[in-house]
């Protein structure tokens, strides 16, 4: 899943970094409890609700590897549902503007053992508007 951003990638990037923003642009999370102060280095971990209440599952997303205005990849807990690998790569483009590129799948736990058409649905339109949400956060930053 992609989008271009019009921004370059050091304010993609910076949105990125900023753990406090997560709640904003990543579908499905509803609220950040914490973000350590290291984030987003690599073992920094992201203390995320997800889903709605009173449903709301209490997990991190750890850092796996950061190259600023590059990459970020994390695993992303959604216990007891399962984890994920998400891999978030950023590549400037001639114009000014940044490819983002956003691959997201299920590794562990039950999410990770139903590898379906329907997830796959479900992880595209939440990346689609995930991208969407990011896009527009970076690009009202000046």
């Amino acid at each position: 899943m992609s989008r271009t951003v019009q921004a370059p990638p050091d304010r993609v990037f910076a949105v990125l970094a900023d753990g406090w923003s997560y709640s904003d642009w990543v579908v499905g999370t509803v609220h950040i409890r914490d973000v350590e102060p290291a984030w987003p280095a690599p073992g920094a971990k992201l203390h995320h609700k997800a889903g709605p209440w009173p449903l709301s599952l209490h997990d991190a997303s750890t850092v796996l590897d950061c190259v600023p205005a590059e990459r970020l990849r994390l695993k992303a807990g959604l216990w007891p549902l399962g984890e994920a690998l998400v891999d978030i790569r950023l590549t400037p483009l001639a114009d000014g503007t940044t490819r983002v590129v956003i691959e997201e799948s299920f590794t562990d736990g039950p999410l990770g053992w139903v590898q379906n058409k329907l997830n796959d649905l479900v992880l595209h339109r939440r990346n689609v508007e995930s991208l969407r949400r990011l896009a527009d956060i970076a690009e009202r930053q000046r």
